[in-house]
């Protein structure tokens, strides 16, 4: 590498990308492209990124295969960034290997880091440990020891440990601070703010609290059964019943979950479960069948008995029913959770992450656009989508991951 590149890339290192584009701005050689791709990624031009970043790529030879992988390191995480869980990420691991082979221990530690990182996006918790266990964090450039302690504390977070979760931010916000990098400090500071939000809320007959992590996590060792509207599941120590496809089914054990230790009547059950506004024999009949089912799924936890005006809620073993619900109630709360780290998502990369169809997630941004809950920028594949300032959001436990002891 020569002198002018070689001082761009110290400035990149340093989080200083205006200075780096004063070295390669009007250079076209491989290497010059691939800094000023980098530096367009730390301006936040991400589509400009790309471009040069696959140019430089192609401008290498042959022989240059550790250049061509780096160039796909860097092009991986500018489309983690930017929320494009596709092709880019799909290389990855043959890039990792490729820089492996060739004695780049560094680069190749980044990338097991990034896709760390987008394996916790798409919600597969024990693969991203599993790839987190192999990185040598201690041995890693600091600004990469960033990123692996966020990832740790997000797997911590999604899996209900706040311990764990703090611990791991502690470190990231140490390393970010030897990096001397304002944007890795940030990244860090945002990260604290929303482990320390509320979580969830707590609803039971006499009312209703917010949670915090350690709170959520103190609530699941506790002798109740949990009625999880975060997660949709039924659990009473270490036994789960999910209910994410039943949502009828979910629906009549939380109405029932929050009149706990009380019954409820019929007819409250058909508005609230059914929307039901002219009640008439055939919806008491299916009222009949559905808590019939219930009854069924609950049976090793709990039983579904009538009452002379309804039915109530009858725990084996569990000495209180509580409800954990998302701190602000509204549909679609999965996305919510997902747009709520201030990232600009694709539509197909929140399919990817939720897994669902992509017109399932389009139809529902739709949906929360016109409630001014989420905002569009870009058109076509470029489109991106962000949420609204809606206070209450986000929670961990929105995101695609059940608790490890689920």
């Amino acid at each position: 590498m020569d002198v002018l590149n070689a001082a761009a890339g110290r400035a990149l290192a340093a989080g200083d990308p205006l200075t780096a584009l004063k070295y390669v701005a009007l250079r076209g050689d491989p290497p010059a492209l691939a800094l000023r791709g980098i530096a367009m990624a730390q301006l936040g031009d991400f589509a400009r990124a790309k471009l040069l970043l696959r140019r430089a790529a192609r401008g290498f030879g042959p022989n240059e295969a550790t250049a061509r992988a780096r160039c796909i390191v860097a092009e991986a995480e500018v489309a983690l960034v930017s929320r494009d869980l596709g092709g880019p990420l799909r290389r990855l691991h043959d890039a990792r290997r490729t820089l492996a082979a060739h004695g780049d221990r560094a680069n190749a530690l980044h990338a097991g880091y990034l896709e760390a990182r987008r394996l916790l996006l798409i919600g597969r918790i024990d693969d991203a440990e599993r790839t987190l266990d192999t990185l040598p964090v201690a041995r890693m450039p600091p600004a990469s020891c960033v990123g692996c302690w966020l990832v740790a504390a997000g797997i911590a977070a999604r899996r209900i440990r706040a311990e764990p979760a703090h611990a791991a931010l502690t470190r990231a916000r140490r390393a970010a601070r030897a990096t001397g990098i304002p944007s890795l400090m940030a990244e860090v500071e945002h990260a604290t703010r929303v482990l320390q939000a509320p979580l969830a809320r707590l609803v039971t007959h006499d009312g209703s609290r917010l949670l915090d992590l350690a709170e959520v996590e103190a609530l699941f060792a506790t002798n109740s059964l949990l009625v999880d509207a975060c997660r949709n599941d039924v659990r009473a120590d270490a036994h789960v019943i999910r209910l994410g496809s039943r949502p009828v089914l979910f629906e009549l054990a939380r109405v029932l979950a929050e009149a706990w230790p009380g019954d409820v009547p019929r007819d409250t059950l058909l508005a609230r479960v059914f929307r039901a506004r002219r009640i008439d024999d055939s919806h008491r009949a299916r009222l009949r069948v559905e808590t019939g089912r219930l009854r069924k799924l609950l049976r090793p936890l709990a039983g579904v008995d009538a009452t002379a005006r309804g039915y109530v809620l009858q725990p084996h073993s569990a000495t209180t029913v509580v409800v954990l619900a998302p701190p602000v109630e509204q549909g679609h709360a999965g996305i919510m959770g997902l747009l709520a780290d201030n990232a600009a998502w694709s539509s197909s990369a929140l399919a990817q992450a939720l897994a669902v169809s992509p017109r399932t997630v389009q139809r529902a941004l739709e949906a929360l656009a016109a409630a001014g809950q989420v905002e569009a920028t870009g058109r076509g594949r470029a489109r991106r989508w962000m949420a609204a300032n809606v206070p209450g959001f986000p929670t961990a436990l929105l995101l695609p991951a059940p608790p490890a002891h689920g």
